[in-house]
């Protein structure tokens, strides 16, 4: 029994990233595809496609390197956990590594960046950070 799936995702992302895979597959749910859409939308992946599979859906997210075959996600890291939740208002929210990387939250609008949050002045759960 999985009982952090966002975890999870973020640790195959890593995986991943650093075995230069070109795509990673998980389980598929609603935060993991708001997840998956802020990367793409801030250009951390390529995109990212919903597979039918059984007996649940797949999540394929296409990684993104540079053109020497760097990485675009360095690090990722979960924030808030299930043990311990971390919530921010949108004016305590500061920019990750100066403004080159993300964090990613759950608001009552779904999940968005940091960037997004400040714009609509928008508090939630800190799920992670990314650059």
């Amino acid at each position: 029994m999985m009982t952090d799936p966002i975890a999870d995702m973020l640790t195959r992302i890593r995986n991943a990233v650093g075995v230069e895979r070109p795509h990673v597959e998980m389980p598929l749910s609603k935060v993991k595809r708001g997840l998956a859409d802020v990367l793409k939308r801030e250009g951390f992946i390529w995109d990212w496609s919903e597979l039918d599979a059984q007996p649940v859906k797949q999540l394929r997210i296409e990684l993104k390197y540079g053109p020497n075959g760097e990485r675009v996600i360095q690090r990722i890291r979960r924030i808030s956990k299930p043990g311990c939740r971390v919530y921010s208002k949108a004016r305590d929210l500061r920019p990750v590594l100066d403004g080159l990387g993300i964090c990613i939250l759950s608001t009552s609008r779904g999940v968005i960046s940091d960037r997004e949050a400040r714009q609509k002045n928008l508090g939630g759960e800190v799920l992670c950070e990314v650059w």
